[in-house]
């Protein structure tokens, strides 16, 4: 009985002390959302441009009237860079796919070079000297 009597007691203590760390914690973020609030605010400022300017924006330029030499480089700049990344995009694919094939001819000739090793081994006489002492040094 008295080890029941301990375990509720630590249970309740326990959830006593984390009710009160949660509360002291909420208080410390609230403050933080607040002040979150307030850069956000600025950037939003920074982002979004008063309706007014932004309708002038879209009424300065019709349809059929010619782009203006910023929109025309800010599209060639967009158009360059996004050339640039496939460019770089296919060729790491090309570098990976050179170096697989690469790897599977060494292997393929590590194989072909061990059979025709055993086999030069199998079918050795010994009458003559094996072909492994008759190679050229190079």
């Amino acid at each position: 009985m008295a080890w029941r009597e301990a375990f509720l007691l630590s249970c309740l203590s326990a959830t006593v002390l984390l009710s009160v760390l949660r509360e002291g914690t909420s208080a410390t973020v609230g403050s933080r959302l607040a002040a979150g609030e307030e850069a956000q605010e600025g950037v939003k400022q920074k982002i979004f441009v008063q309706e007014s300017d932004a309708s002038n924006f879209l009424k300065r330029r019709s349809k059929r009237s010619p782009k203006s030499r910023d929109e025309v480089n800010a599209e060639n700049r967009q158009k360059l860079r996004d050339d640039e990344l496939r460019r770089e995009y296919y060729e790491e694919q090309r570098n990976e796919f050179e170096n697989f094939v690469e790897e599977q001819r060494d292997e393929q000739e590590e194989r072909t070079r061990e059979a025709v090793e055993q086999w030069r081994q199998w079918h050795y006489d010994g009458l003559y000297p094996s072909y492994l002492y008759n190679r050229h040094r190079i």
